[in-house]
């Protein structure tokens, strides 16, 4: 089962043990990271979180899926209104049939990610290239891989691969390299 951008669940699903001990324990899985949540006798919670190291090759997924009513908002703020993604009519007289999400909307990801997750936040964006090789649809289910290519340790600077790949048909619809920097987690 894919995530939904706006439920943020764990992309493992948690198992629970309940033996007959003081303590119960919650184990939630992360691709960027693993968490323990301890219960003690009193039903107060203990949290435990082994992140995953950032380093050469290390890679993040994230799944998402973004809605009419998102790309409405995107058209809002940004004031891109074009009709091929707010008209179906006018779409449909495209070779897309219906309408896209905004290639900047699907991009956006890439920010969303690398600012609170991977490598996360403190992240400071220096750079961003990207490739919109297809066009992406409401209502779809999406999953960005990040995978750090490069490190330069002295200026604490990394340059990390982004990939967005539509889960059903396995195509690259965007692709492209941010460079960032993070003081405590590029070294």
């Amino acid at each position: 089962m894919m995530n939904d951008v706006r439920t943020c669940e764990p992309a493992i699903r948690g198992y629970e043990l309940f033996l007959n001990l003081p303590y119960s324990l919650y184990i939630r899985g992360r691709i960027g990271g693993l968490s323990f949540i301890i219960y003690n006798r009193t039903g107060d919670p203990v949290i435990i979180h082994f992140p995953m190291e950032f380093g050469l090759n290390a890679v993040h997924r994230y799944a998402f899926r973004f809605s009419q009513a998102d790309v409405v908002d995107f058209a809002r703020v940004t004031g891109d209104n074009n009709p091929l993604h707010l008209d179906a009519d006018f779409a449909a007289q495209t070779p897309f049939k219906r309408p896209i999400i905004h290639g900047m909307l699907g991009a956006s990801v890439f920010t969303k990610v690398l600012g609170t997750e991977f490598p996360g936040y403190g992240s400071v964006y220096l750079g961003q290239t990207l490739e919109f090789l297809r066009p992406m649809f409401v209502d779809t289910d999406y999953e960005a891989t990040f995978t750090v290519q490069s490190i330069d340790s002295g200026k604490h600077i990394a340059q990390i691969l982004g990939e967005i790949r539509d889960v059903k048909t396995g195509k690259v619809t965007t692709r492209g390299i941010a460079t960032l920097m993070h003081k405590e987690k590029v070294v």
